[in-house]
């Protein structure tokens, strides 16, 4: 099991990693006392359904508790439990600026007089050890959430690629576009196989009708133009930080063309090891 602790000082962006940690597969659990580190670690082991990959975010929002964290982690170590440490920093000016531009209360302001400054001062000692203990320290001190989670995705996964999940989806326009679309592709330019009283009862899953869509002068022209224009776009969204990518492609009914190419579509993504999905909306609608 992959567990990670993600800590850090407040305001330096642990929110966002967490986000950027379940986008690419992660349990996560937020704010959780340290004392109980050692516990949810073992409840992972022995869940059903046991997951492989976990992140636990424990910091200075659990007050006293977060003194346990030294000494849950002694434990995690010598019970041979692997874990790894995700540490996020900042420089003091930024956070400070963070914590007046969002109003948000420090965790440790009320122990320094509603001094943000003194409290950023108090949080970075008590944490100095631990940022010292850490396998990753992250600096996001003029870093874009895009780019906190470009630097998660490639510490923790082997491709940075897989951040993204790309799900394709085949329509029928009489049934209206799908809402979470984020590309439309329309192929109702290509010949229709329901004129055909063979391929009428048969969808774009069927060979026959796979075929006599792909075979046609004009989708094979915009199969190419296709393929080049999402094997262009994915690794662009990839980088930018999206986590899901919708792509829709629609014909008449959803039964054939579309079908088809959504099919198509989703089979040279997994060719490319690419995190696909696919949908078929209204294939079975009469």
């Amino acid at each position: 099991m992959e567990f990670v602790i993600v800590t850090g000082l407040s305001g330096s962006g642990k929110t966002r990693a967490m986000q950027a940690l379940e986008d690419i597969g992660f349990f996560c659990v937020d704010n959780l006392p340290p004392a109980l580190l050692p516990t949810f670690y073992e409840l992972c082991l022995q869940s059903e359904g046991r997951r492989n990959k976990v992140a636990v975010a424990s910091d200075s929002r659990s007050g006293h508790f977060f003194d346990a964290i030294y000494s849950s982690l002694e434990a995690l170590k010598s019970e041979e439990r692997i874990y790894q440490i995700l540490f996020l920093d900042c420089s003091d000016s930024v956070l400070v600026n963070r914590f007046q531009e969002t109003r948000r209360k420090h965790p440790l302001a009320e122990a320094n007089d509603g001094s943000v400054k003194r409290a950023v001062d108090q949080e970075r000692e008590m944490l100095k050890s631990l940022k010292e203990c850490a396998d990753y320290v992250i600096n996001t001190s003029g870093v874009s959430p895009a780019q906190l989670k470009g630097r998660i995705s490639k510490i923790f996964l082997n491709k940075p690629q897989d951040s993204l999940d790309v799900h394709c989806v085949s329509f029928g326009f009489k049934y209206g576009m799908p809402m979470e679309a984020d590309l439309v592709f329309d192929v109702r330019f290509i010949e229709n196989p329901y004129y055909i009283d063979v391929l009428r009862p048969l969808t774009g899953l069927d060979k026959p009708v796979y075929d006599f869509v792909m075979e046609k002068e004009e989708a094979k022209g915009f199969k190419k133009h296709f393929t080049d224009m999402i094997d262009f776009l994915v690794p662009q969204y990839s980088r930018e930080g999206k986590s899901q990518l919708v792509i829709a492609v629609g014909c008449t009914g959803g039964h054939h063309r579309s079908v088809a190419f959504a099919q198509y579509m989703y089979e040279h993504l997994k060719e490319k090891s690419i995190r696909a999905s696919v949908t078929h909306r209204d294939m079975l609608k009469n």
